[in-house]
């Protein structure tokens, strides 16, 4: 029965944490992403940031 708590515990800790950092970003595409990336050095870009850097703030 403790382990069962622990693990719920830990698992409701994790799933907070990530709603915690996820929230905080902004949708691709928005003005705020767009000048989030501008500020990223470009050798720090994923190929996906890249690309969607491309479509919506360039194009």
């Amino acid at each position: 029965m403790r382990n069962s708590i622990r693990r719920y515990g830990i698992l409701a800790l994790v799933l907070i944490a990530f709603g915690g950092l996820t929230a905080c970003s902004p949708e691709v595409g928005s003005k705020e992403w767009c000048a989030d990336l501008k500020e990223k050095p470009k050798g720090d870009w994923s190929a996906n940031e890249a690309a969607d850097f491309a479509k919506h703030c360039v194009l």
